[in-house]
Formats: structure tokens, C-alpha cells, sequence
């Protein structure tokens, strides 16, 4: 009975979501939701920063066409919509860390009162049932919070942190077995389909190239955090607290590994830069879909793992702690890798000018117009092998 109806819902949602792009797209400048390439970002020309609206609006489509959210997910989903407001302003107003973490997790704390669902419980980890009491209450802002700029990191290339969202509902489906076809399942099939319309428009298709803008990448982590939250609290589902983990692992790897490496650098862990997994993987000379379909590949690996764990291990415990441990490896192994590159840039750099130094000026000028064509066609596979932003 749910299979049909859920199948229009998600019609919906993504008719919906198409129509709002093509739709955004044409008003994007005008409301100032534009990504203009930098230093950091180095796509080409400026790119409407709409995705995110528009699969907001092909999720709420979707939940009117079904029509049965109660309780919870009506909460949520009018928490989302204060989020994605937020993430919108932020695209056009650039916000301060500070106002964004406070009504984050103002936000946060609505859902808690209104609903009472939070972190009650890590699960039985070695035989001891751990149970959390109010410190559930913090924990639970921290992990929402958490995983909403772990997304936020993530997008950096085309279709990333769209099909890391795929995977990671996939994956809640594969953990929670039994799959419900109701509840925060069915809200994450109608946040997939609505999604499906952004990541062909991502790829410059229907009309021209957008972006998904923090209005999107906090969607995305908002619904996909609180939805591993409460069923994980649900003791009816297979998905305990610890599988949890491995639902979205990459991007939790990789935002560990970003920051380990920026404290370890004596910076702030808050601030941007080009050191992430995806940005590794094009300074490595892999192109951007190449990029994307490995990682997009790992994840699932990740996921894999951890479903096999979870049915073979049978314990908590050992689950969680090849959890760490491979987390462990993954940090290590980027953080030399990054480190690699950056020393390499480095040497490159140093030989260059020292080249330029003692070279003849008279013969730097006979040679001229050779070494700026040179130049622009290194510059240019090097762009289009590097080519990201904030998506």
C-alpha cells in the first residue's frame, strides 16, 4: 500500500525540484545567489547557487503529496526550512561562523523540545548498555552540527556531496532491515528524489551549470543527521548507534582528517583551504568525474564494511572500534598525502625561481612569446584537472 503512493511522492518531489531550478536559475542574480570563481574556487565563470532551494522545494512538494508526516518529521521539516533560509543568506551575505553555529543550534534544541527525540543512548558497547542521560542533549547539537558542515566540507567538486547524500540514504536502508516505507524513510526517499534533478543540472545540463550553495549542503546534513539520530534510538530497527557511523563515513573521515591537519599546522580548523580528500585526488591528476567516482566508490566501500561488521561481528564493540581504527588510517594516510603534495608545490616553486634568477634576461626575451604559450597550456589541463568549488 505504501510502495505506490510513496512512488508518486517522490514524482513529485522531483518534477518539482526540476522546475524550481530551471526557474532560480533565471532569478539568481537578482537575488545576489551567485558563486564567483577565486582563488579557492576555481570554476569558470559565475554559477547560480540555487540547488539547494530547489531540492527544498521538491522535498516540501513531496511531503504535502504524502501527506502523512506527524510529529517529528513535521518538526523537522519546518526546522529545515529556517536552515536552508539561513544557508541561502549566508550564500548571498557570507554570515559570520559565530551567527550560523548560534541558530544551528537554536534550531537544534526546537527539535529536541518539541519532539523529544535526541541521543539517549550509544547502545551496548562490550556488554555495558551506555546510556547518556542530559548529556544526550549536547552531544546530539554537536553531531547535527557536525555532520551538517562535514556535507558542507565535502562539497568541493561537481556531484560530491550530492551522491555521498545517495549513498548514505542507501545505506540507512541496507542497515534498517526491515525498511520501513514510512516516517523519516520516506522522507529521505522524497530528499533523494528531489536531489536527483540538481545533480543532472550540476553536470551543466538542463539549461547551464549550478551549484548546491550551504542552503543545499545544510539540507542535506540537517535531514541525514536527524534521521540517523532517530532511528537509531528506535530499538524496532537494526540500525543501532554505531552503524550509525558508517551510514556517513567519509564525510566524517575526511572532516577529521582536514582538521587534525590544520591544528597540527597551527591554524584555525575552521578555515578553508584546498585540503580535502577531492582536492588531493585532482592534485594527484585525477580528473573531477574521476574524482568523484572513486570517492562516491569509497564510500560505499565504507558502508559495506560496516553492514558486514554489523551482521558478522555481532558485537558492538569490535564494530566501533574498526570504526576508529580505520578512521585512524584514513586521517594518517591523507594528512602524508596532503603533505606530499604541498612539499612537492613547494620544490617546484623554489627550482622555478631559482631558473628565473639565473637565466639571461636577453634570452628570456628572445624566448618570450615561447614560454607564455607554454605557460597557458599548462595552466589550462591544469585547471580542468583541478577545477572545483563550493557546490
Amino acid at each position: 500500500m505504501h510502495e505506490p503512493r510513496l512512488v508518486v511522492d517522490c514524482l513529485v518531489a522531483a518534477c518539482t525540484s526540476a522546475l524550481a531550478i530551471v526557474v532560480l536559475r533565471r532569478f539568481a542574480v537578482a537575488l545576489g545567489l551567485v558563486d564567483h570563481p577565486d582563488q579557492r574556487k576555481q570554476h569558470r565563470g559565475d554559477v547560480p547557487l540555487v540547488g539547494g532551494l530547489a531540492i527544498f522545494m521538491g522535498v516540501a512538494a513531496g511531503a504535502a503529496s504524502h501527506g502523512q508526516f506527524q510529529g517529528f518529521e513535521v518538526v523537522l521539516l519546518g526546522t529545515t526550512a529556517v536552515l536552508v533560509i539561513l544557508g541561502a543568506l549566508d550564500d548571498r551575505f557570507d554570515l559570520s561562523v559565530r551567527d550560523r553555529l548560534l541558530i544551528q543550534t537554536i534550531v537544534i534544541l526546537t527539535v529536541v523540545a518539541s519532539s523529544g527525540v535526541y541521543i539517549r543512548t550509544l547502545g551496548s558497547i562490550f556488554g555495558h548498555e551506555v546510556t547518556l542521560g542530559w548529556i544526550g542533549v549536547p552531544l546530539t547539537v554537536v553531531a547535527v552540527i557536525g555532520l551538517v558542515n562535514a556535507f558542507n566540507m565535502m562539497d568541493g567538486i561537481d556531484g560530491l556531496a550530492g551522491s555521498l547524500e545517495l549513498v548514505s540514504i542507501a545505506a540507512i536502508i541496507l542497515f534498517a532491515d526491515p525498511t520501513p516505507l514510512h516516517g523519516v524513510i520516506a522522507l529521505l526517499a522524497v530528499l533523494a528524489a528531489a536531489s536527483l534533478p540538481y545533480l543532472v543540472a550540476n553536470q551543466g545540463f538542463m539549461g547551464g551549470k549550478i551549484f548546491l550553495g550551504d542552503a543545499g549542503s545544510m539540507l542535506i546534513g540537517y535531514l541525514l543527521a536527524w534521521a540517523l539520530i532517530s532511528m537509531s534510538q528506535i530499538p524496532q530497527t537494526q540500525l543501532s548507534p554505531v552503524n550509525v557511523l558508517w551510514c556517513v563515513a567519509l564525510p566524517v573521515f575526511d572532516t577529521f582528517a582536514v582538521m587534525y591537519r590544520r591544528m597540527r599546522q597551527g591554524r584555525s580548523p575552521f578555515k578553508p583551504d584546498r585540503g580535502h580528500i577531492h582536492h588531493i585526488l585532482l592534485g594527484a591528476g585525477l580528473g573531477p568525474r574521476a574524482a568523484l567516482a572513486a570517492l562516491v566508490a569509497l564510500a560505499t566501500s565504507l558502508a559495506l564494511i560496516g553492514a558486514f561488521l554489523s551482521s558478522a561481528a555481532h558485537s558492538a564493540g569490535t564494530n566501533l572500534a574498526t570504526f576508529c581504527l580505520t578512521m585512524g588510517v584514513y586521517v594518517v594516510t591523507v594528512t602524508h598525502a596532503w603533505l606530499r603534495q604541498e612539499a612537492r608545490q613547494h620544490d617546484a616553486n623554489v627550482i622555478s625561481s631559482d631558473a628565473g634568477k639565473e637565466s639571461d634576461p636577453h634570452e628570456l626575451a628572445g624566448q618570450g612569446h615561447e614560454l607564455v604559450v607554454e605557460a597557458n597550456d599548462e595552466t589550462e589541463a591544469y585547471g580542468s584537472a583541478r577545477r572545483s568549488s563550493r557546490r
